[in-house]
């Protein structure tokens, strides 16, 4: 099987980095097999892709996610203040307004940014910060992603509305179950036909006793 450790799974497309031995950020947690694909440098995702990720809010990805050119994680570090007459950030611009540095150290957070397992982001999505994106799910490119996304639901559009949900609520809640990305890997080797050809029911006769 692919080891999961090497930075670029297929050597002849270097646009195409696995995150887990990329990133080296605490608070920047990735699942294995998880992969961004970008043509012009995929190496660069946690300062080009992971953007105001100033803490303490953390990014967390699942396993086998897929991740399109461009897919940008907006953490809380970019809120300004809105409950005044001016949104502008003047502490950090030093000297003597640094003085109010608490204006900026009390603003609200929207707490650490979710990704399921076995998500396939767009081309172009953008995720605001604190948003919960469940299992299964798939993000359509362009996709501004401003609120939580159920498992195995398709969203798309600015903000981002569901579109449908690949399958009915009861095999949902069998697929998230069975939780084929937490099997051994030499189980999902042998049972890749059926992850993603298969029935729930094929599914659920392959899991590991």
């Amino acid at each position: 099987m692919p080891d999961p450790s090497v930075l670029h799974p297929m050597p002849e497309q270097p646009r195409v980095v696995l995150l887990r031995p990329l990133v080296t950020s605490p608070l920047i947690e990735v699942g294995e097999f998880t992969y961004y694909d970008d043509p012009d440098d995929p190496t660069a995702f946690e300062t080009r892709n992971v953007l105001y990720h100033y803490g303490p809010e953390r990014l967390v990805i699942g396993k086998y996610c897929a991740l399109g050119t461009g897919v940008r994680f907006i953490m809380n570090g970019a809120n300004h203040r809105t409950d005044g007459p001016s949104t502008f950030p003047f502490p950090i611009m030093g000297g003597s307004w640094a003085a109010h540095f608490d204006l900026l150290t009390d603003l609200p957070s929207r707490g650490d940014t979710v990704v399921g397992n076995d998500v396939w982001f767009g081309h172009g999505v953008t995720v605001m910060p604190g948003v919960r994106i469940g299992h299964g799910a798939i993000i359509a490119t362009g996709s501004v992603v401003t609120a939580d996304v159920p498992d195995y639901a398709i969203v798309g559009g600015n903000p981002a509305r569901l579109i449908r949900h690949r399958y009915e609520e009861a095999d949902i809640a069998r697929l998230v179950a069975v939780a084929w990305w937490d099997w051994p890997a030499d189980h999902i080797t042998a049972h890749v036909r059926a992850i993603m050809s298969g029935t729930v029911e094929d599914l659920e006769a392959a899991a590991p006793e």
